[in-house]
């Protein structure tokens, strides 16, 4: 299980604009920085989809938290 802090600092780094919710680009991004350049922004449509709860095609903290936390 992550730590609550560490997946707060985290998840602002993939949230590039600061608006709280990570987009699919955002989160394809972050792939690519972290040198898995596969993700197409599909792919992390797809997996945004998954994790997304409440169906707004964004990914809050609380949706980010509760997929870690599992």
């Amino acid at each position: 299980m992550a730590d609550i802090e560490t997946a707060r600092k985290e998840f602002q780094r993939i949230d590039a604009d600061g608006d709280g919710f990570i987009t699919a680009a955002e989160f394809k991004t972050a792939l690519a920085q972290e040198g898995d350049w596969n993700v197409t922004e599909s792919v992390a449509e797809v997996i945004i989809r998954i994790r997304d709860l409440n169906g707004d095609k964004l990914l809050s903290f609380d949706e980010f938290w509760a997929h870690l936390s599992k």
